[in-house]
């Protein structure tokens, strides 16, 4: 597999400092050969950083003691931490992408599934994590080295699931960094929770949130930028690549690389497509599509954004359940987890 289960448990420190001993052997050598890392060094120390350290700690007190703890599991400044989880707020390119796809069934289940892209340098040096926390409901999500979980899917124990999309936005804006924001949607409760959070909280960067839940007819697409965020609630099939496409955001500063013009294209072509019979095998068949120079599913080499499909999730959501299948660019999941069920019980 290009990525290996964990199982964490405890408070928040406890958890990040776990999720830091995690990432430590391979941390170095990752923000060594990262072109984000070296563009970001002239940002340390900087005042404005200073600033979205302090809506952080201020907004999300949980999340940033997680935040502290996995800077000590790191054995890295928490400075430089912090540093590193707002890449996409003080940088207007990063190399990040994303696909994602939601659909209703006419059986009344929801799916979303998401195609998780990201520097090539992590393929096989991800995790996926099964967080279990003292005071939220706890969650599985996809785990870069060094970063919080919740900024590539995850879904929770109280049955949200989320999906993000990176936003290449143009603004610099004082508020909570993007990564920390998702992260802190992955302790909502209730679909109602999440889209709270991103409505009342200011945001510093640009992500799209693919959000739905058990027990809940509705799926939202929601579009963040520096003080900015459009909420869409999405009709039976929709698409969605890494850049802002909704009608109130889409005519904001922002880079739209050729890759997810393209992919944006062909995704609205094949879901448009869809009928009242398609089902899971379509969703993944939709993001393993490799037609075209620059496909869905990213495997190039030579990708022009610097960046390949590290795993692909897909999530069906049902009143009382949700259940999460991961594949490797190939039709047999390696993995296929009851989201909501307590492992120690299984």
């Amino acid at each position: 597999m290009a990525y290996k289960y964990v199982r964490i448990a405890g408070n928040r420190r406890q958890v990040g400092l776990a999720l830091g001993k995690l990432a430590r052997p391979i941390m170095s050598a990752y923000l060594e050969q990262s072109g984000a890392w070296e563009a970001l060094r002239p940002w340390r120390g900087h005042p404005f950083l200073d600033e979205l350290a302090q809506q952080a700690r201020a907004a999300l007190p949980a999340v940033w003691e997680e935040l502290e703890g996995l800077a000590e599991g790191l054995r890295l400044p928490v400075e430089d931490v912090l540093l590193w989880h707002c890449r996409g707020d003080l940088l207007h390119s990063t190399a990040d992408g994303c696909t994602s796809v939601a659909l209703k069934t006419a059986d009344g289940a929801r799916w979303i599934a998401h195609n998780e892209d990201g520097d090539p340098y992590l393929r096989g040096r991800c995790h996926l994590v099964d967080v279990a926390l003292d005071d939220a409901p706890g969650y599985l999500s996809f785990y870069y080295p060094g970063s919080l979980p919740g900024h590539t899917f995850g879904a929770n124990r109280a049955g949200l699931v989320q999906t993000i999309n990176n936003l290449r936005t143009r603004q610099r804006h004082p508020g909570v960094p993007r990564m920390l924001l998702a992260r802190a949607a992955l302790d909502c409760a209730t679909l109602d929770d999440a889209l709270a959070l991103l409505r009342d909280l200011p945001h510093a960067g640009g992500f799209h949130h693919l959000l739905g839940a058990a027990g809940d007819p509705r799926l939202f697409s929601v579009e963040t930028a520096p003080g900015a965020i459009s909420i869409l609630e999405t009709g039976t099939r929709y698409g969605h690549a890494n850049h802002m496409v909704h009608a109130e955001t889409r005519g904001l500063a922002q880079i739209v690389t050729d890759s997810s013009r393209a992919r944006q294209n062909r995704i609205e072509r094949i879901v448009d497509g869809w009928s009242a019979g398609t089902g899971s095998a379509d969703l993944l068949a939709a993001l393993h599509d490799t037609e075209g120079e620059l496909p869905i599913l990213r495997t190039a080499p030579d990708d022009p954004d610097d960046e390949n499909t590290l795993a692909t999730a897909v999530f069906e959501i049902r009143d009382d359940e949700v259940t999460l299948r991961v594949y490797d660019r190939k039709d047999k999941a390696d993995i296929a987890l009851d989201v909501m069920s307590d492992p120690d019980e299984a």
